[in-house]
Order: structure tokens, then C-alpha cells, then sequence
């Protein structure tokens, strides 16, 4: 082992723990996300008394959580400046698990509904308070390979619920659901709170014992000043450049994130893998879920070395090509204009013979998997990163709740207002639309969004304010 190696590890190792505890609230929120694309076909089929969903009832079904989450966000981040990181993770267990329980008892629809409504809630808890807990206990050297980990374990999460969805009817996924936080519960329970939350309750001397538990030593820690006037947020603080800079960037990372079409190309995924005569278009799912594991597990590797902006701008870049190409396929396979329902817009219209129109098909099924794959390398796990970063210590929790709060707003808006787009600009438009938008967010990442690779929370905040 090299000099370098054994520096390194005790880094790694330490607040390593620590990350992977507070990590398993992304998973359980991965979870609860993925659990709704096996269950809907289970559910539609129930036969009585076990309830059962009807169109209506299952996009709502799929798309409440995402209301819930907003609502979380919001909740997370006044719950994280006032009970702290590690026992708002705890807080967000109770949720996930009384929701799972309320889906596996289930007798009518709106018990489904509630308990989606409140794992939803948890899963906006989740996405804001696990980036800053782990930001908050990461060394330089490894935060961005510790923060990646949060999206690397809510694609994972996803996964496990596409996979458990072939073996296991909806109930039986709602009891697998209670595990990964129950298993949180009694990890995090071991586990400091961080050393910055603590001396902003002015307690120095558990701070200290924290950074011994996580870093080993005191060495390469930078002590946040705390002062009176820092307590809380105010309005009035929005002028201060130090606050609005960053507000702005982050407000807009989730914008963008949402608005790359995401939800969109996830949407279609099965339509596309169907035209290409796969003979299990479920397995598209699956695909999809490795395609990002492997992407969001590379990024995490390369993070600390690469560096923010250059992973985004190229994300940015190869979701471009693949929403373009993507549109490109829509536009050959689809007929002119016509006053057909929405509904007619999913599935493509050949135009071709059919051996063209499956090789059609197949350069779509490669735009999607390059989308994923390009996703996952930057536009996936960067700003959820970039929140926990670039706010300072007094504003944290407001300004990553407003984040999460747009986040999940934007998700909702996209994935319940994108057909009535592709009415309007044809499904070829609608993708293309999705391109300009990564296009805006090359630019915005090449000239708003700084690097943040190797800085200390202390040094990002000093650049902030000049």
C-alpha cells in the first residue's frame, strides 16, 4: 500500500460509514420510486377484495409521490437547521415505513393513495437531508465520491424494485419496502451528528468528538465561523452575493435537471424496446436501471478527479445528441399532423416497411441508452452534490428546501403535463424542446456553475462573497 493509500483510506473509511448509513434513506427513496412501475400491472390485475386501479387511479397511483416529495422537501428543510442532520434522518423512517405498511394493508384505493402520499414525504426528507449530512462529514479529498453515492443508491434502489417486481406481487414489494429504512434506523442510531450542525448550537466539544469519530483526527478541518448575526435566515440576506449566487445556480440545477426529459425518455422506454420485437418489454426497465447503476457508479469514481463542471458539461452534451436523435426517430415514424388524441401519439405510426421500421426502433432503443448513460454521468448525481455544497452553513436548510421543493414541483409538472406538449408540438417537437433545454444547461454550466473539486464548505462560501 502506497503513502498516498494509507492517507487516503482513514479519509475514506471513516466518514465512509457514515455515508453508507445515511445513504440508505436514498435507497429506501429509490425504492419507493421504482416500486410503482412493477405494482400497477399487479394492481390492474387484482382480482377483488383486494383493491385494484383503473387508468385514473394509477397515474395518480405513480404520480403523487412526487407530490409528497415536494411537500417533504419543504418539511426536510426546516426539519434539518432545527432538529439537526442525523435525527432528521431518523424522523424520516417513521414515513417510509408507515406508508409501506399503509399499501401492504391496503383495502381500498385510497389507502394506496396515502401510503404513496407518505412515502413520498419521506422521499423528499430523504433527497435533501442525506446530501448535507454526508457533505457535511466528507473530507475534500472524497466528498464527491461520497455525495455521488447518494444517487448511486437511489438508481440502485429503483433497481432492486424492477427486480423484486418479477418475483413479488404489490404487497409482498411494500414489506420488501420497509427494509432499507428500518435497517437506516438502527445504523444512523450509532452514528455523530455532524460536526458543523453542532457548533451551531454552540456544543464545540461534542463537535470535536465528532470529527475524531469520523476524520480520526482534527487535521484538514476548517472550522466554520458561527456567529450572532448568522443564526437563521432572512429575507434582507438575499442581497448578500454570498446567498443569492448560489440560490440562484442551485434553484436552477434542479430546474434543469428535470427539464433535460428525463421523465420523458423513462416514459417511453418500454414503447421503444416493444417496437424493437423484444419479446419482455419489462425488461426495459431493467435495462435502464443497470445502464445507471454502472453510469452513476463511474461517476462517483471519477468525481474527486474530474471535477464537477467538466462531468456536467459533458452530460449535458451527450443528452443533447441522444434527445435530438431521439426526436429524430419520432419525426420518421410518425405521420403529419392530425386531430388524434394523445393517446395516439404513444405509440409510433410506421411509415416504413417493417424490417426499416425496426431498425428504427433500434437506433431509438441506442438514443435512450445513451440519454441514461449520459444522465447518469452528470446531470443525475451533480446537483443533488452541488445543493449540499454551495450554500453556507446558516442558510442550509431553507435554501436546500427551496431546491428540493423545485426539484419535485418540475418533476410533477413534467411528467403530468408532457403529453398535453406533445399535442401541441408533436411528440418530434416535444424531444427537441427537451434538447434546447440541455443546450441551456451546457451553457449555464459552463459559465454560472463553479468547481467545487477539492474545496473545503469554508472556501466554496468565500468564493461566493468574493
Amino acid at each position: 500500500m502506497t503513502p498516498e493509500d494509507q492517507e487516503t483510506q482513514p479519509l475514506l473509511g471513516r466518514p465512509g460509514g457514515s455515508a453508507f448509513a445515511a445513504a440508505l434513506g436514498p435507497l429506501s427513496f429509490g425504492f419507493a420510486l421504482g416500486y410503482s412501475s412493477p405494482a400497477i400491472p399487479s394492481l390492474q390485475r387484482a382480482a377483488p377484495p383486494a383493491p385494484r386501479l383503473d387508468a385514473a387511479a394509477a397515474s395518480w397511483f405513480g404520480a403523487i409521490v412526487t407530490l409528497g416529495a415536494a411537500a417533504g422537501g419543504v418539511l426536510g428543510g426546516w426539519l434539518v437547521d432545527r432538529a439537526g442532520r442525523k435525527l432528521s434522518l431518523l424522523l424520516c423512517t417513521v414515513p417510509f415505513v408507515v406508508g409501506f405498511a399503509i399499501i401492504t394493508a391496503a383495502q381500498d384505493v385510497w389507502m394506496l393513495l396515502g401510503g404513496r402520499l407518505l412515502t413520498g414525504v419521506a422521499c423528499g426528507i430523504a433527497s435533501l437531508v442525506a446530501p448535507v449530512y454526508i457533505s457535511e462529514i466528507a473530507y475534500p479529498a472524497v466528498r464527491g465520491l461520497l455525495g455521488s453515492c447518494v444517487q448511486l443508491m437511489v438508481v440502485t434502489g429503483i433497481l432492486l424494485a424492477y427486480l423484486a417486481g418479477w418475483v413479488l406481487e404489490w404487497r409482498w414489494l411494500a414489506v420488501l419496502g420497509c427494509v432499507p429504512p428500518s435497517f437506516m434506523l438502527l445504523l444512523m442510531c450509532c452514528m455523530p451528528e455532524t460536526p458543523r450542525f453542532l457548533l451551531t448550537q454552540h456544543k464545540r466539544q461534542e463537535a470535536m468528538a465528532a470529527l475524531q469519530f469520523l476524520w480520526g483526527s482534527e487535521q484538514g478541518w476548517e472550522e466554520p465561523p458561527v456567529r450572532a448575526e448568522h443564526q437563521g435566515f432572512h429575507l434582507a440576506q438575499l442581497r448578500r452575493p454570498g446567498i443569492y449566487k448560489p440560490f440562484i445556480i442551485g434553484v436552477l440545477l434542479m430546474a434543469f435537471q428535470q427539464l433535460s426529459g428525463i421523465n420523458a425518455v423513462m416514459f417511453y422506454a418500454e414503447t421503444i424496446f416493444e417496437e424493437a420485437k423484444f419479446k419482455d418489454s419489462s425488461l426495459a426497465s431493467v435495462v435502464m436501471g443497470v445502464i445507471q447503476v454502472l453510469f452513476t457508479a463511474v461517476a462517483a469514481l471519477i468525481m474527486d478527479r474530474a471535477g464537477r463542471r467538466l462531468l456536467l458539461a459533458l452530460s449535458g452534451v451527450v443528452m443533447v445528441f441522444s434527445t435530438s436523435a431521439f426526436g429524430a426517430y419520432f419525426k420518421l415514424t410518425q405521420g403529419a399532423p392530425s386531430n388524434s388524441s394523445h393517446m395516439d401519439l404513444l405509440a409510433p405510426v410506421s411509415m416504413e416497411p417493417a424490417e426499416a421500421s425496426v431498425g428504427l426502433a433500434w437506433l431509438a432503443v441506442g438514443s435512450v441508452c445513451l440519454f441514461i448513460a449520459g444522465f447518469a454521468v452528470g446531470w443525475g448525481p451533480i446537483p443533488w452534490l452541488l445543493m449540499s455544497e454551495i450554500f453556507p452553513l446558516h442558510v442550509k436548510g431553507v435554501a436546500t428546501g427551496v431546491c428540493v421543493l423545485t426539484n419535485w414541483l418540475m418533476a410533477f409538472l413534467v411528467t403530468k403535463e408532457f403529453s398535453s406538449l406533445m399535442e401541441v408540438l408533436r411528440p418530434y417537437g416535444a424531444f427537441w424542446l427537451a434538447s434546447a433545454f440541455c443546450i441551456l444547461s451546457v451553457l449555464f454550466t459552463l459559465f454560472c456553475v463553479p468547481e467545487t473539486k477539492g474545496k473545503t464548505l469554508e472556501q466554496i462560501t468565500a468564493h461566493f462573497e468574493g
